[in-house]
């Protein structure tokens, strides 16, 4: 797999917010995780390169070694989300995905992962998840962090992002694993290269929304394709792109026609600027067409290069951050 994301530039921010989520359980420095396929020493490497880069707070870590997704694959994943999401396209050079992420003020982690049996990527963590609390340095419990990407890009370009979507249901398929409605992202983030690809991970599982957010999912990579991922009437549905934007909120898409859709204010600007556009955004656009529709509890927004690796990351406490992902 192509090496560890590069950190290019981090700017400073103001107006820390205190962190939620107290920890549960083990004490985190003595907790088991359950995803850490590391020697003792990687684990002690990953932990030792956590750093705190802005007040919202969010963190830094590079994950060292080996994980393995599997394990669990049920375990429940807690609280619906909000969120914004799209995917320029109309430039066949310069692919784009785009989200904001709405929800409660918990603390926030980019994760970089480079597994040897999968694809290296750069995503975007809600460390509360883990149990994690105020102060995660040393917390044995972030080495399960790659369990739960709420948005991320792999080094192929392939893009994905969840938001809640209340009338999603999922009926499982005899003779199927169950896997967390969050957990999903990882197996694709490791495992697909395209979004045909990341399709078939999709279908290889039976997602669990009661033990977790109903969601629906986009999916994006540096050919251009896209595609929707919805549950309806309890069976997976796929709807690809087929223009030069594909947009998500908190309201389905697949058999909803786009004046209903439009009927949705933050969708609706989405699509407006977008169409308006012809799909055509660099990541400064991206991020002021994300500004229009942040809420009150963004927290974050970032936008992923399909094909250049350029990762940007702006916080609600004002930090913005750039990463480079190699990409294939």
């Amino acid at each position: 797999m192509l090496g560890l994301a590069v950190l290019l530039t981090v700017t400073g921010c103001s107006g820390a917010e205190p962190v939620t989520g107290a920890s549960a359980g083990p004490t985190g420095a003595t907790a088991t995780p359950v995803a850490s396929r590391q020697s003792p020493a990687e684990a002690e490497r990953t932990l030792a390169s956590l750093r705190r880069v802005d007040d919202l707070p969010l963190y830094e870590m590079t994950y060292v070694g080996d994980y393995d997704a599997r394990p669990g694959l049920d375990r429940p994943t807690p609280s619906p989300v909000g969120c914004s999401l799209f995917a320029a396209l109309g430039d066949p050079a310069r692919p784009l995905f785009a989200r904001n992420f709405d929800w409660d003020p918990n603390p926030a982690m980019v994760l970089r992962t480079d597994p040897p049996d999968g694809y290296a990527s750069i995503s975007v963590v809600d460390i509360s998840y883990l149990g994690v609390g105020a102060d995660p340095t040393g917390d044995r419990r972030l080495l399960d962090a790659p369990l739960l990407p709420f948005d991320g890009m792999n080094e192929r370009g392939l893009a994905v992002g969840l938001a809640a979507d209340d009338n999603a249901r999922a009926e499982p398929v005899p003779g199927l694993p169950k896997v967390g409605s969050v957990r999903i992202l990882r197996l694709v983030l490791d495992e697909a290269a395209t979004v045909a690809e990341a399709v078939k991970v999709f279908g290889r599982y039976n997602l669990d929304f009661e033990g977790g957010p109903p969601l629906h999912y986009l999916l994006a990579d540096a050919t251009g394709a896209s595609a929707v991922v919805e549950f309806v009437d309890g069976r997976m549905r796929v709807q690809p792109g087929g223009g030069t934007w594909q947009a998500l909120t908190n309201v389905p898409v697949i058999d909803v026609p786009e004046q209903r859709r439009r009927a949705d204010h933050r969708y609706r600007v989405l699509a407006e600027a977008l169409t308006a556009a012809g799909g055509r955004l660099d990541a400064p656009a991206a991020l002021d067409l994300l500004d229009d529709v942040r809420q009150g509890h963004t927290r974050w927004s970032v936008t992923y290069g399909l094909r250049d690796g350029a990762v940007r990351v702006v916080t609600a406490a004002g930090g913005r951050h750039e990463y480079r992902l190699p990409t294939a």
